[in-house]
Order: structure tokens, then sequence, then C-alpha cells
């Protein structure tokens, strides 16, 4: 029994350590899937957090549909309409003027993925199958000049 106990602790401290890792939203997705099944009250702590916090809406509702499934009372969250990292425009304007002019849509994405894999991560779960076509957009749109400013 004690030994059951104990690897059912070591299972709820991996997921939970998972559901918190903000590079990463499908293994977030993953763990809070798996805390939903655990017998583990303190892994109701953690779903309720990554529903109401997660900056992925998909890992907000996996959250909310295992909690219902285990017969808590929430509300679906709704899916917010601000931007989940702030000062993302800034923060796309440093990273392209840190690379070589005629730098290539790619190269940008590939600089964003190395120096903020937090933001890109976020980004991507949330836009999904779009992602690609929202970052190229957003990357063309960037002033980098001071001369262009408004």
């Amino acid at each position: 029994m004690n030994h059951e106990v104990n690897e059912e602790i070591a299972t709820y401290q991996e997921l939970k350590a998972a559901a918190n890792r903000t590079a990463d939203w499908r293994e977030r997705l993953r763990a809070v899937e798996a805390l939903g099944k655990i017998d583990n009250p303190q892994a109701l702590d953690v779903l309720k957090h990554r529903m109401m916090n997660d900056p992925v809406y998909k890992v907000q509702e996996a959250a909310y549909v295992q909690l219902k499934e285990i017969g808590e009372n929430v509300e679906k969250p709704a899916r917010s309409q601000e931007e989940p990292v702030k000062g993302l425009t800034k923060m796309l304007v440093r990273i392209k003027k840190s690379l070589p002019a005629g730098h290539t849509y790619e190269e940008f994405k590939e600089k964003l993925k190395k120096m903020r894999i937090d933001v890109y991560d976020t980004y991507e779960g949330n836009k999904g199958e779009d992602f690609d076509k929202w970052l190229e957009e957003k990357w063309a749109s960037l002033r980098t000049s001071q001369s262009k400013k408004a």
C-alpha cells in the first residue's frame, strides 16, 4: 500500500511540474488531462490554476473539462480578447532589429524560438494552424527604423 501512495505522489509531482512548464503547451495539455485521472486532491488546485491562468486557451479548456468530469462546479473560461503577452510588438521589434538587414522570415522565426520559447509556444498554441501566417504578417509589419516612427 505504501508503495502505491509513494508512486501516486511521484506521479502527481511530475504532472504538476509538467502542467507548469511555460515553454510547452502540449506538455501542459497532456499533464492537465492526466491530472484529471489521478486521485489526488491537490490535482484540483493545479487544474483550477491552469483553467484560470494558462496563456493557451486549449489548456484552459482541457482543465475545465477535467474538473467537470471530476464533478467540480466550474464555469467554462471565456477566451480572452487581450494579448497573452504584454509588450509583444516591442519584443518582436527588438528581435527583428537584432537580425541583419534582409533577413528572412524563417531566420526571424528561429530567433524568436531561441530567445523567447515561452512567447513562441503561447502564440503557437493559441493560433494553431494559423500561427505561421499570423507570425509572418506580424514580422512583415514590424517597423525597425527610427525614421518610420509615426
